[in-house]
Parts: structure tokens; sequence; C-alpha cells
């Protein structure tokens, strides 16, 4: 096997949920490494770096440190990520690879999230640990879109990829309600693994009917999305994970509860999303997918178990295109449950489906016949702001035979980059030019009624544009996939009529 302490494996995880009594999301965080280090004696004092994931509800300008001292570490390095639901992955790909250069012996992995607490008791729980000076913050930080969206509010996410999804409909040939149905029998195995899972928030199964029909308990949220396809970010959670070597895992006499880190790979789709030539396509995922699994010495069809990243249901299914993995497939997409029905704890989901994953390889829930001659294989993949930052882990029971890789994507990223469609900001006043839509999406407000119909569109020339229906022409967008449609654009922030 090579130097064991250059083998990185996850030795330790955790993780907590809080329904009833008002917490900090240091505190989840807290709960759950305390969890993790619990059962390794001394091993938590050799922890060298401490990994906070970014905190959406207040968590202060050094939870790391923070954290750190309230489990009594030392550890030489504290930090904590810039924002983006990838970088749970991220750290771990980080760290496996620092052990498997020689370069660290632990890290411990953590994020909390308290935006039930925060909402239930305001600034109660709002204020972080006293601590002077910041943790440095390490990952790329950049705004999630460009000025084109900002120009007419598209900035939320539950507005932006349902425009995803509205792309992989019309390529299928679905409106907008045969794809809700489409949507539900994706989604409905993941509420049943949800119905198990005693972290789950919602550990209830549902059918996929039921998601996919819109009613006064499941609203239209943006076409096609109700709310049972959409992240719910209320939640009390917390989630750790220790990497650290299998020979430190041997020093602890814990090695039989290791899960091996194969192999990982990053990469990054068009930053914003309206200059990506095709919405509903994610080369980073492909490229990512791709390098991990050849880092590892295996195929896609070698991995018996997955979590995909499920913020939204277009994330799910850009992430099988990208991975070729069919429709048909029956092995498990989420360990969770996904962040519809375990919950989204802002950027730290992934933090739990790794820790999920690492219980699911340990009991075998990953077996498969694979050309490795068997064994446990689980991927995981994490995005960050709109499918724009991506992190994929590979995951064993059995230790990786040429050892720990990070999967190379500077080709692919290159060629990436390059692919960026030119973005008009509007056009002079008087001017009008015709474009044909890629991706649509109507956004309702609580009461059912259209508020917006945002749409990115291309120009006969072959720019983007970014533009919001004309007022009188908003009533007559609902229930419309425009993909392929004709329209009129003009103004600056563009606005759009349909041309007759």
């Amino acid at each position: 096997m090579g130097d064991e302490e250059r083998i990185p494996v996850i030795l330790a995880t955790g993780q907590a949920i809080e329904r009833d009594s008002l917490v900090t999301a240091l505190d989840m965080a807290e709960r759950a490494s305390s969890a993790a280090l619990s059962t390794l004696g001394s091993i938590s004092f050799s922890i060298e770096q401490v990994s906070v994931v970014n905190i959406l509800s207040p968590g202060g300008p050094a939870p790391a440190s923070a954290l750190a001292k309230r489990l009594g570490l030392s550890p030489t390095r504290c930090e904590v990520t810039t924002i983006g639901g990838n970088s749970p992955q991220w750290l771990v790909n980080r760290a496996a690879s620092a052990i498997a250069s020689g370069r660290l012996g632990a890290a411990l992995i953590a994020g909390g999230e308290a935006m039930r607490s925060l909402k239930a008791g305001g600034s109660r729980t709002g204020a972080p640990d006293s601590w002077d000076g910041k943790d440095p913050v390490v990952g790329e930080d950049r705004p999630g879109v460009g000025a084109a969206e900002s120009a007419i509010g598209l900035m939320l996410p539950a507005h932006i990829y349902p425009m995803f999804e509205s792309a992989l409909a019309a390529r299928a040939g679905r409106d907008f309600q045969a794809q809700r149905d489409r949507i539900g029998a994706l989604l409905s195995p993941f509420s049943e693994v949800a119905a198990k899972n005693a972290f789950a928030w919602f550990p209830t199964a549902r059918s996929a009917h039921e998601i996919a029909e819109p009613s006064p308990s499941n609203r239209l949220v943006a076409e096609p999305y109700t709310k049972l396809m959409s992240a719910f970010l209320g939640s009390d959670h917390g989630a750790a994970v220790l990497v650290t070597s299998l020979a430190a895992a041997r020093r602890a006499r814990a090695s039989s509860q290791a899960v091996f880190v194969w192999s990982g790979a990053d990469a990054t789709d068009v930053w914003d999303p309206s200059a990506r030539p095709d919405p509903a396509m994610s080369p980073a995922i492909a490229a990512a997918g791709q390098a991990a699994l050849e880092a590892g010495g295996i195929a896609v069809d070698d991995v018996g178990i997955f979590d995909l990243y499920s913020c939204f249901p277009s994330a799910i299914e850009l992430a099988m295109e990208a991975l070729g993995i069919d429709y048909t497939d029956d092995r498990p997409l989420t360990v969770t449950g996904g962040l519809a029905y375990f919950g989204g704890p802002g950027n730290n989901y992934t933090t739990h489906a790794i820790a999920s994953m690492a219980g699911a390889i340990l009991n075998g829930t990953g077996s498969s016949q694979n050309h490795l001659g068997g064994g446990n294989l689980g991927l995981v993949s994490a995005l960050g702001w709109y499918a724009t930052k991506h992190s994929i882990g590979i995951y064993g029971d059995k230790p990786p035979p040429e050892g720990f890789r990070m999967g190379d994507t500077r080709k692919a990223q290159l060629a990436i980059d390059s692919s960026a469609v030119n973005v008009l900001p509007g056009f002079d006043e008087g001017t009008f030019e015709q474009a044909t839509v890629v991706a649509s999406t109507v956004v309702y407000n609580r009461d059912g009624l259209a508020q917006a119909a945002p749409v990115i569109a291309r120009t006969d020339s072959g720019c983007h544009v970014v533009a919001r229906a004309a007022p009188d022409e908003l009533a007559a967008m609902p229930g419309r996939n425009l993909v392929g449609t004709r329209l009129w654009l003009s103004g600056r922030p563009p606005e759009y009529r349909l041309a007759q």
C-alpha cells in the first residue's frame, strides 16, 4: 500500500441536529465535531488544521479559531472558506492532497448552521464567540452572478436553477407540467432516504405525485419547481469529518472505521450563468468527474452509491448527464435524502453527505461488483453558487491501488473558460433586436401570482442577453416554457416582448 503516513482516510465523522432549543451555528459545529472526536482519544490533540465551512447565520470573524478553542485543540492553522456548497468536498480534496504529499497529518473539517434558531430567537442567537482578529479565508471569492443578472434582479438560486431546468425540459421536448412529473419521479426516492435518516429535517417519504403537483401546501416557486423540489434553508444542523492518514488511524486503534479517500477533482463552469453556451450542460462536472474517476483508476460503473448535490433538480440532472448516469440506473443518488428533505444547511450540506457516505461505505451500502474485485465505492459531487464551482470525491472501504490522486482538470478548464459567450448589457434607446430564448422561468409570489419572467436569450449575432418581461407581457407567461421562442429586446436593462 505504500507509506501509510501518506494514505488519506476519513477517520471520524459527526452530525448534529437541533429542533427545539435555541443554538448558534458554532454550537452545531461543536456538537458535530465532538461527536466525531469522542472515540479517538489522544489523536484529537494532533490535529494540525481546523477548517470551517462558510457560515450563513452569524458565526463571527474567526469561527475556526473559536471552534478549536471550544474543542480544546491547538492547531497550527485555522481557516474559513468562501461561500460555496462545493467547499466541504474541496476541503477534503485539499487535505487529502496535503496528507498524500506529507505536508499535513490531520485536518478537522466542520460547519454548522442555525437558521431555525436565528429566526426563532433573533439577536439572542446571533452573537458569535468573542474573538480578536479574523481567520484567513480560503477558496475563490467572487460574486455568483455578473452585472447582467444583477441588473434585472436575477440573483436567487431559486430563480436561476429553474432556468437551467427549462433548457433541460425543452431539449427533451417536455412542457413544464411534464417536466414536473419527471422531477417528481426523480425526487421521490430522495425523500424515502430522508425518511430513514435520523438527521433529516423532513423524514417523510413522499410520492412522485405529491412532489410534482402544485397545491396550497406545495406552491409553485418558479416554473417548473414546486416548494417540495427546492432546498430548505431553515434548519439547525452541524457536521464534521476528520481527515488523517492510515498510519494515524492505526495509532489510534481505529483503522477499522477508516474510509479511504481515493481521488478527487475540481473544476469551474463559465462563471456567470448568462455567459454559458448551453444552460442544459455542465462541462465542469463532466471534467471533474472524468478526472476523479481516472485518477482512481475506475469508471462510473464501478461506483456503487452516489450523493449528487441536490439543491434543485437541475443540479442533479446536470450531474447525472455529465457523469453518465441514466434515469433507469437503480444505484442510490443520495445518502442523506437531499437538500429538499434532509435540509440545506447553507454551504455545509456536503459535509453531511461525506459523513453519511462514509457510514454507507462502512455498512456496505455502496457495494458493487466492480473490476477491482468488489468493495464499496462511493462518489460525492458538490457545487457552489449557480452550478458554478464543482468538486468531486471518490471514497472506498479499501485503499486505492495507486494511492490517493487528484485528477488534473487544467486542460479542460481552459476549454471551459474559453467557451464563454459575450453578454450584452442592453440596448440604446429606440433600438430593438431580435433573439431566441435559451432559458426561462416564471417566478411566483406566495399568493401564486406571477411576479417576474426572466429569460436568457441569444441574439442573431450570437451574444446573450438577460432580460425581463415587459410589464404588459407578464400576465401571459405563467405555465409557458419560452425556450426556442423569438423575442424583441430593447432597453437597458433589457426588457422583452414576444415576437408576433
